[in-house]
């Protein structure tokens, strides 16, 4: 079957073109029309960035699995996408095999052995803005795990075909050749915030901003100290970054510049796999990421308090609906705030969190017709026991299927790139609570299970998923960037699909909300929702946020019943490609 990629356009190209077909008559149960899915035989790759969907492609092609092909993938966009791909982060992935077995993989970073709990506050005891805080320069910087996690998932769940020099060459070529700016990199460069943020250390605003004589749309972005650095872990194997020249590099640069992290830290980290999160929804099953990410046990309760309700008889585009999903996200949200953090050194309820019992208890006290206030939603009581970010999903022709979101955080992550190796350091440090009750810079309340604390990881919102059958058979796998707004992405893809009948492209091209306790607030998309659904929000008494702007940057694909067929969604809102074979 042939291969049809469609055209990448620009956001507001395609937004323009989408708001055309989303809108859909009254009383309409779906949407009246949407972009039809890619469609393929066999493997599937849907990404942000159409080379690296094509690297992971190619790689199927030679008789890698979906994880030979993730792994790829994850170092093409580390080297095309540098504001959010990367070897200086970390995440999760997900995976599942086509005999059923899924299993997850926790890269996430880890806090530096200098991180006490006061490291980043002053002599007020307020969080430090700016260089030396946990948002911006060396000291931000957690230590990095994709490469470790990408080792784990090679050793353990790889194809034995193809060798991690192999998967490594595709990601090195394109960093030493250069590959093509597109029109969205040249722009985010060129943003006044990113180019400030790179612009403060010699390496990034050499690579990146070419000391000022910013990159145009079809100039070529060559990375040759990134390159070196990639050869170095095809030559030396995935330990060269955490015990070779690249760890030695990293860990100087750190010293000069007052960081926290150290080669012994570099030396010291871990990745682990750990058993997914499962639970059901209308009787299809859902598994998702556990802690240090939040988003399987946050999304699993909004869908278990959602349940109770009749969400395909109503408008997928109406108040009604909307009202009841931010009601739901509510007092998730407010759950997130107190209960979660990594469970390898705090108590987690996760049982209770995802009890059907427990989203009755939560779900009790929602009116239907009127908005709660987020000042008397509290945490709940469950049964006791113990922004920049990018996605993307691949499914084999055998059927395994991967499902990865990893992070450098903030856009361009710390802004500094370690002399040397054409690495970009990760400010994950202000995932944890700086400051237990202060917002983090997505807002988000966190409490003292989230503190810093030496070789801890920070709580996460990453929800890389799997959707089962009633059969048990793989569904479709999504997930999404965007900080906290991640769990909700991937909520509203899951009910647009399961409510609502939409195809999966129709439902991650469908418009967004957000709520997530505090601040009391909806944040909503620039288009897609009528005047009338907001001014009916408003009515119940929801607050709108006075700057709308767009959620997510979802990539999926979906096994079509009957056919075996591959149908990949791209997201329309960042330009997203799945390509198939």
């Amino acid at each position: 079957m042939g291969i049809s990629n469609g055209t990448v356009t620009t956001r507001a190209a395609a937004w323009c073109a989408l708001i055309c077909v989303l809108w859909s008559a009254a009383g309409g149960r779906a949407l009246a029309a949407s972009r039809e899915p890619v469609r393929t035989r066999r493997g599937m790759v849907a990404s942000t960035n159409g080379v690296a969907s094509q690297v992971g492609v190619d790689i199927m092609r030679r008789g890698g699995n979906a994880v030979d092909a993730a792994i790829a993938v994850a170092w093409a966009l580390a080297v095309v996408h540098p504001a959010a791909g990367n070897l200086g982060g970390g995440g999760f992935m997900m995976i599942r095999r086509r005999d059923g077995h899924a299993t997850a993989i926790d890269y996430r970073e880890m806090a530096p052995r200098a991180a006490t709990r006061n490291v980043y506050l002053d002599a007020r005891g307020a969080v430090i803005k700016g260089e030396g805080g946990p948002l911006i320069g060396y000291r931000a910087a957690g230590v990095p795990g994709t490469v470790a996690g990408m080792e784990l998932a090679f050793k353990k769940y790889a194809s034995g075909k193809l060798t991690w020099a192999q998967l490594l060459e595709p990601a090195r070529r394109l960093a030493a050749n250069g590959f093509v700016v597109t029109h969205r990199l040249a722009r985010s460069l060129r943003d006044r915030e990113n180019a400030a943020l790179l612009g403060r250390y010699a390496a990034s605003r050499r690579i990146f901003l070419r000391d000022g004589r910013f990159f145009n749309e079809g100039g070529t972005l060559r990375q040759p100290e990134l390159a070196a650095t990639l050869a170095r872990l095809q030559k030396g194997g995935p330990r060269e970054f955490y015990t070779g020249r690249t760890a030695r590099l990293i860990a100087a640069d750190m010293k000069r510049h007052s960081g926290l992290m150290t080669l012994d830290d570099l030396r010291g980290y871990l990745a682990k796999e750990r058993a997914p999160l499962r639970g059901s929804y209308r009787g299809y099953g859902i598994i998702s990421m556990p802690p240090p990410s939040s988003g399987g046990a946050v999304l699993l309760e909004m869908l278990n308090i959602l349940e109770g309700y009749e969400l395909s008889r109503m408008n997928p585009q109406s108040s009604e609906r909307y009202h009841l999903l931010s009601e739901a996200m509510r007092r998730a949200f407010a759950d997130r705030a107190a209960y979660m953090g990594d469970a390898d050194f705090v108590r987690v309820p996760v049982a209770g969190l995802i009890d059907k019992a427990y989203a009755a208890q939560r779900r009790a006290d929602i009116d239907t017709n009127r908005a709660s206030t987020s000042d008397t939603v509290r945490q709940g009581q469950p049964a006791g026991e113990s922004a920049e970010t990018t996605h993307f999903t691949v499914v084999d022709g055998a059927g395994n299927a991967v499902s990865n979101t990893y992070t450098l955080n903030g856009n361009y992550g710390s802004g500094a790139v370690a002399a040397g190796t054409g690495v970009l350091l990760n400010n994950e440090m202000d995932d944890f609570a700086a400051r237990p009750g202060t917002p983090n810079q997505f807002g988000l309340i966190q409490s003292e299970r989230n503190a810093v604390a030496p070789r801890k990881r920070p709580l996460s919102a990453m929800t890389p998923t799997f959707v089962l059958r009633r059969d048990g058979n793989l569904w479709f796998a999504l997930g999404s960037p965007g900080g906290p707004t991640i769990i909700n992405t991937v909520l509203q893809i899951i009910s647009n699909v399961v409510d609502h009948g939409m195809t999966i492209q129709a439902a991650v091209d469908a418009p967004r909300l957000h709520h997530q306790w505090l601040p009391d607030e909806i944040t909503y998309e620039p288009l897609g929702f009528s005047s009338d659904t907001l001014r009916a929000l408003q009515s119940r008494g929801h607050r709108l946020t006075a700057k709308p702007r767009y959620l997510g940057d979802a990539h999926a694909i979906l096994i079509e019943a009957g056919t075996g067929l591959r149908l990949g969604a791209g997201d329309a809102r960042q330009g997203g490609v799945p390509i198939g074979y």
